[in-house]
């Protein structure tokens, strides 16, 4: 199984950069930093006319976190800089597949 070890994070936003969104591109995850910078461009250039402006962003992954993460935390600023991190939320759930039967004949 091959690791991720970048994230590529394509925004779309307002004229006015105050509403913004997520944008799906083909390759999302990389296993080298480095080819996550260099599809950055192409990816921007890819979600070119899906909003009047386009920002990314490459998010390292650690590799013992991998399956941990899921959470893309986001802001982008007026100028279009990207505030991102990759997050693992505090939610946990917990479930029991296998439960006692009650034996009905021995409980009070």
């Amino acid at each position: 199984m091959e690791h991720i070890a970048a994230l590529l994070l394509v925004i779309g936003c307002s004229n006015t950069m105050a509403d913004c969104r997520e944008i799906h591109v083909p390759v999302s995850v990389f296993e080298t930093a480095d080819q996550c910078v260099a599809e950055r461009p192409f990816a921007m250039g890819d979600a070119q006319g899906q909003a009047e402006h386009i920002v990314a962003k490459c998010l390292a992954v650690d590799p013992a976190l991998e399956d941990d993460y899921d959470q893309v935390v986001w802001k982008v600023g007026r100028d279009g800089s990207i505030d991102a991190s990759l997050e693992i939320s505090n939610t946990v759930v917990a479930s029991n597949m296998t439960r006692p039967e009650k034996d009905y004949l021995s409980q009070q």
